[in-house]
């Protein structure tokens, strides 16, 4: 039986690469099959759109991609290739983003509530609404010392703290306002009576401690109904409030000419 000679692992190595050293200086080429280079291409599209926070123009795409590339085909079939996904590729004023498909939007849709903060001067129109109802707008104003600023009754009324009670029987029939029951749920009272009286207002520190001699703070009516001095709301109301009416009167007959003198005959 022939003995195999012991060979250690640096001389099998020179063995097995003995073949290979004859080619050893020629450089081999390899050449990548063309629908490799398509695939790479649409994933930079897909991720350039992905990572985009504005729609990207095919000048965009053409930056990253390969001299020649047809940017156009590739949208052309990503997009389809998107078609039936959650996302899609659209085109919006010649550029292209990632938008939520239509049929998905319903699913994705949250209401959200807006908080809004009450300005001061809503805040006064609305504690004024409350103590001295039924309440013009001239009578507001007189209170507050200042005019009401545009849509200061808007939100009021918009918010559903304050409504439209009638019309005051005065010259012009302004309307009256007072307010609601979502005031008083709002607010935790039960009643307008609840609402705080001239010693809780002081001792909150809302009222100056010096008040002048005789003030006090009103009561307000305890129901709905009309006063004597409200007519029923003529269904005229949804004006906007802060439009002032015209006054449509009508023009006064302008005096004829005065004819002019006739001038004595000649004698």
């Amino acid at each position: 039986m022939n003995a195999r000679p012991m060979m250690n692992e640096a001389q099998e190595t020179e063995i097995t690469e003995g073949p290979e050293e004859q080619g050893a200086g020629e450089e081999s080429v390899v050449t990548r099959h063309p629908m490799a280079d398509r695939a790479e291409n649409l994933r930079i599209i897909e991720a350039m759109l992905f990572a985009a926070s504005e729609p990207l123009a095919i000048e965009a795409f053409n930056e990253f991609l390969p001299a020649g590339t047809d940017v156009a085909a590739l949208l052309e079939d990503l997009s389809a290739n998107y078609a039936n996904r959650g996302v899609n590729i659209v085109q919006v004023a010649g550029r292209y983003s990632l938008r939520t498909a239509p049929d998905m939007g319903s699913l994705l849709r949250r209401e959200k509530t807006e908080q809004k903060r009450l300005t001061k001067a809503a805040l006064e129109t609305l504690a004024i609404v409350a103590y001295h109802q039924p309440v013009t707008r001239a009578e507001i104003e007189d209170v507050r010392g200042v005019a009401i600023s545009k849509g200061t009754l808007d939100n009021l009324l918009e918010i559903g703290w304050v409504k439209m009670r009638g019309r005051r029987k005065t010259p012009g029939r302004p309307v009256t306002y007072g307010t609601t029951e979502s005031f008083l749920s709002h607010f935790g009272l039960n009643e307008l009576t609840d609402l705080p009286g001239l010693q809780e207002l002081k001792a909150a520190g809302l009222l100056d401690g010096n008040l002048p001699p005789g003030f006090d703070v009103p009561m307000p009516r305890l129901t709905d109904q009309l006063t004597a001095e409200e007519d029923p709301l003529d269904g005229t109301e949804q004006l906007p409030l802060e439009m002032p009416l015209e006054m449509h009167l009508e023009e006064e007959p302008q005096p004829a000419p005065a004819e002019a003198a006739q001038e004595p005959p000649e004698a």
